[in-house]
C-alpha cells in the first residue's frame, strides 16, 4: 500500500483490523523480511488454490467433493486474511511503498475472477451455473473500477456493499461450508447456485450505488 493511501478514508473499514491477536500477529510480521507485496501476492496463490478445489468439485461425489467444497472455504479465508495482513503490515507495520497500491489493488482483480468463475463451473444442478460465474466475476470487477475512477476524479473512496469484496468472500464462503453439507445430504448444489444469483444481483447493485454516490459528490462539490 501506498503512503499516499494510508489515510482511514482511504482504507476498507474492517472492525477486525482493532483485534488485539490480529494486530500482534502483523507486529510479528512487521519485523520479518516479508513486506506487504509478498502478502498481497500470496493472496492470488490462496485463491489460485480454492478455485482448483472449486473446479474439481463436479469430478468427485460424496465426502471427496465435501472435502473440496470445505478446502475451497478455507482458502477462500486465507485469501482474505492476506488482505488484511498486507494493509496491516504497510500501515501500522511501516512498510509501505510508492507502489505498494499495485500491489493492493491488482491482486484482488486476479483473485475475485479465480474464485468467482470456478464457484459457477462448481455448479452442476443447471446448465448456466458457467454463465452466472462469468457475470458475477465481470460485475465484481466492476465495483472496484467505480470506486477507483470515483477516487482518481476526485470523490471520496467509497466501499459500501451490499456485495463488496468481503461481502462476496463471505457469501462464497458460507455457500461452499453448506453447499458441502448439502452434498452429503441431499447430493445436490442449489447452495451455490442461488448464492451466485445474490453475487450477481448485489454486485450489480453496488456498481449502481457506488456510481451514484461519486456522481452526487461531483456535481455537489
Amino acid at each position: 500500500m501506498s503512503p499516499e493511501n494510508n489515510s482511514p478514508e482511504n482504507r476498507r473499514p474492517l472492525k477486525v483490523r482493532g483485534v488485539g491477536m490480529v494486530n500482534q500477529f502483523a507486529k510479528w510480521l512487521s519485523q520479518k523480511s516479508i513486506t506487504p507485496n509478498h502478502i498481497s501476492l500470496l493472496s492470488i496463490v490462496f485463491a489460485l488454490f480454492a478455485a482448483l478445489c472449486l473446479l474439481l468439485v463436479p469430478q468427485y461425489f460424496g465426502w471427496q467433493r465435501f472435502a473440496l467444497y470445505i478446502g475451497a472455504a478455507l482458502l477462500i479465508q486465507g485469501r482474505l486474511l492476506c488482505n488484511l495482513f498486507d494493509g496491516l503490515v504497510a500501515i501500522e507495520g511501516g512498510k509501505s511503498t510508492a507502489s505498494g497500491e499495485l500491489f493492493n489493488d491488482i491482486p484482488d482483480r486476479i483473485s475475485d475472477p479465480f474464485i468467482i468463475i470456478t464457484a459457477g463451473y462448481s455448479i452442476t444442478c443447471v446448465s448456466y451455473g458457467d454463465v452466472l460465474g462469468w457475470c458475477g466475476a465481470l460485475l465484481a470487477v466492476l465495483t472496484a473500477y467505480v470506486r477507483t475512477l470515483a477516487v482518481s476524479i476526485g470523490a471520496p473512496a467509497n466501499f459500501t456493499g451490499p456485495m463488496a469484496k468481503q461481502h462476496r468472500m463471505a457469501l462464497l464462503t458460507f455457500a461452499c461450508v453448506v453447499a458441502a453439507i448439502e452434498q452429503i445430504l441431499w447430493q445436490h448444489d442449489f447452495v451455490m447456485l442461488i448464492a451466485l444469483i445474490v453475487l450477481n444481483m448485489g454486485a450489480a447493485l453496488t456498481t449502481w450505488r457506488r456510481a451514484v454516490f461519486a456522481y452526487r459528490f461531483l456535481e455537489n462539490k
